[in-house]
């Protein structure tokens, strides 16, 4: 399993050791009682729910006999992808998944799509979303879309872009 390694970085240890064990054929509980630790605790890492400690890598390494630190080092991978993903959201505007209920709020392009971004918080969005979007596009692009920078005034009607008959 060392030798590439890298190509299991991002992904949670526990999803790695699963595989590992289908693939020596050893069964989850009795591994983990082999090792000295409950088998819910090993459970629970290869469902993802529970990282690994320095203490049970080094156990689940010396067992599966890899090098010293591997599964740590996935676990440190895997931790520093969650943080990116969190640090690439941080300039994104913080709005309710029900309010893009429709929408996967990952692919939406927020400086593209101001138009229908404003629109949706302003039919549907609380007061604290209207201040984000706000601070996020200002005062003239909110004026742009709703015709107004006054966030007490503006309440656009649900579905005010139809056309009426």
């Amino acid at each position: 399993m060392n030798s590439g390694i890298e190509k299991y970085y991002g992904i949670h240890p526990g999803r790695v050791l699963e595989r590992e064990l289908t693939k020596r054929q050893l069964k989850k509980g009795p591994f983990a009682i082999s090792i000295g630790e409950y088998p819910q605790v090993i459970n629970e890492v290869t469902k993802a729910r529970r990282g690994l400690s320095p203490l049970l890598s080094l156990k689940i390494d010396h067992a599966l006999g890899l090098e010293e630190g591997a599964f740590y080092l996935l676990q440190a991978h895997y931790e520093i992808d969650q943080v990116k993903k969190k640090l690439k959201h941080k300039g994104v505007p913080s709005f309710r998944k029900a309010l893009f209920w429709d929408t996967d709020m990952d692919r939406i392009d927020w400086n593209k799509q101001y138009k229908a971004v404003i629109q949706r918080v302003f039919e549907r969005g609380n007061d604290s979303e209207k201040e984000h979007a706000l601070e996020f596009y200002g005062k003239d692009r909110i004026m742009e879309v709703t015709g107004s920078d006054d966030l007490k005034e503006i309440s656009m009607p649900v579905m005010a872009h139809a056309k009426k008959h």
